[in-house]
């Protein structure tokens, strides 16, 4: 996960301060030099860090922090208010052409940034506020993204507008404005050729884009790996063809973070949204407050909620009957089934536990702790059982034990273990009560977790 690296540094640093009562000016510049070499070595651009760590110091030096009652923690909040500046303090959302009128997008970036995939995850985004998007394949030079984009187009259910690979790029924008206009669409998204460094060619293709069709704002697409590369290649095509949002991709991915700190304060666009998987639906508005206390190891229980809420397909009906049966510890294997197909939707244990505040859980941890293999044979074996079987567990004699570790493929001793823990987990469920009828299907999640313990 981005960012985990920094983040231990930071905890190390805010750890050492809270040690101590009050805090000297040398403290705070012995703390700040410390955080100053984790934030390079995420890869953030050192004039940012430099300005960065002088406005902490600034204000940390400060009597209201020094005489306060904790002053560490006083020094966290401000490094968490500067953080969050630094990367825009506010969030940023694409802007429309009011009412009806068609919108037109530019994606533009270096190839290999995950451009095409962010063209298709933004649609699918603007799908889900009800905007008829429509693609258009723009890179006649790789077939292959062509092929991409429709394939990615489909499985959104959105058109995607392709003309092959002869006629100029400007032309196909053109006849894909002609006709998004003729067919009631009010969202046109354009994905452009990147190549593997920035050159003429390139800028001009994207400049007679522009002069050919009426672009209302042009998204550059960063890869979060390249590091300040990417935040070079954007100030440079900000130069030159102009940018308005930034979309960061593979933030997921095991990279050090520092162009989606650095990319706002170096050329002044603002980040809109986060590429945060490979899944299509992996794509959520970036959050500066919520990034900061994401790196400051503080949680994110805003976007958790956010997920959880996208997750749960239930109708109210069903969210009481769940809530219901939990009060009164009869949560099934049914339900279980249902609590970790939420999990997935929501990126997974992993993704969960990067949210919640106070863990101190890292995602190297996690893989240790969970067993992918074994949350596999926990969903074969109750796969295994018949619908009767899922919704009482009371039927579950030895006879049928074995014929469900048969079906799963799995030791009998396997299939009683995983039975033992989840009795234990609806009597713990019963004693905890309902967590709301709305959050049924996770909250029982949560008390399969139990405390601290998992009983994969």
């Amino acid at each position: 996960m981005a960012f985990e690296s920094l983040t231990e540094k930071l905890q190390n640093v805010f750890k050492g301060l809270r040690g101590k009562g009050r805090l000297s000016e040398a403290d705070v510049k012995a703390a700040l030099k410390e955080v100053k070499m984790a934030l390079l070595e995420a890869d953030v651009n050192f004039k940012v860090v430099k300005q960065f760590t002088k406005s902490v110091e600034e204000r940390a030096v400060g009597q209201d922090v020094m005489n306060g009652l904790n002053p560490a923690q006083m020094v966290i909040k401000i490094v968490n208010e500067e953080l969050t500046s630094l990367m825009g303090s506010e969030v940023s959302e694409l802007s429309f052409r009011p009412g009806k009128a068609l919108t037109i997008f530019l994606m533009a970036g270096l190839q290999g940034a995950g451009k095409t995939t962010a063209t298709a995850k933004i649609a699918g985004a603007l799908k889900k506020k009800g905007k008829k998007s429509l693609l258009v394949a723009c890179d006649i030079y790789r077939p292959a993204a062509i092929e991409q984009l429709q394939i990615n187009g489909d499985k959104l259910g959105i058109e995607v507008f392709k003309e092959g690979t002869d006629l100029k790029p400007a032309r196909i924008a053109k006849d894909a404005e002609e006709y998004a206009l003729k067919n009631g669409f009010n969202v046109m998204i354009i994905d452009t050729a990147g190549r593997l460094h920035v050159d003429e060619d390139m800028m001009n293709e994207l400049v007679e884009i522009k002069n050919t069709v009426d672009v209302h704002e042009t998204i550059f697409v960063v890869d979060a790996m390249t590091g300040q590369d990417a935040v070079n290649v954007a100030k440079e095509f900000d130069e030159k063809v102009g940018v308005d949002g930034i979309v960061v991709s593979k933030l997921d991915g095991d990279t050090r973070g520092g162009a989606a700190l650095s990319i706002k304060a170096v050329t002044g666009k603002p980040i809109i949204y986060a590429s945060v998987g490979e899944k299509l639906e992996d794509i959520e508005p970036f959050y500066p407050d919520r990034m900061a206390n994401r790196i400051l190891g503080m949680g994110d229980v805003l976007s958790l909620i956010e997920k959880a809420e996208a997750a749960i397909d239930i109708d109210e009906d069903k969210g009481r009957e769940m809530a219901s049966r939990m009060k009164k510890g009869k949560f099934d294997f049914e339900d279980y089934l249902e609590s970790m197909k939420q999990m997935r939707n929501m990126g997974g244990l992993t993704s969960i536990l990067s949210m919640l505040p106070g863990m101190g859980i890292k995602a190297s941890d996690i893989e240790g702790m969970v067993d992918e293999k074994k949350l596999k044979h926990m969903e074969a074996i109750v796969l295994s059982m018949t619908k009767a079987e899922r919704q009482n567990p009371k039927l579950l004699n030895p006879r049928r034990k074995y014929r469900i570790a048969s079906g799963a493929g799995v030791d009998i001793a396997e299939v009683n273990r995983f039975i033992k823990q989840f009795e234990q987990s609806q009597k713990m469920m019963k004693q905890m009560g309902g967590m709301g009828r709305r959050h049924g299907g996770m909250a029982g999640l949560g008390s399969m977790m139990g405390k601290g313990r998992f009983p994969f």
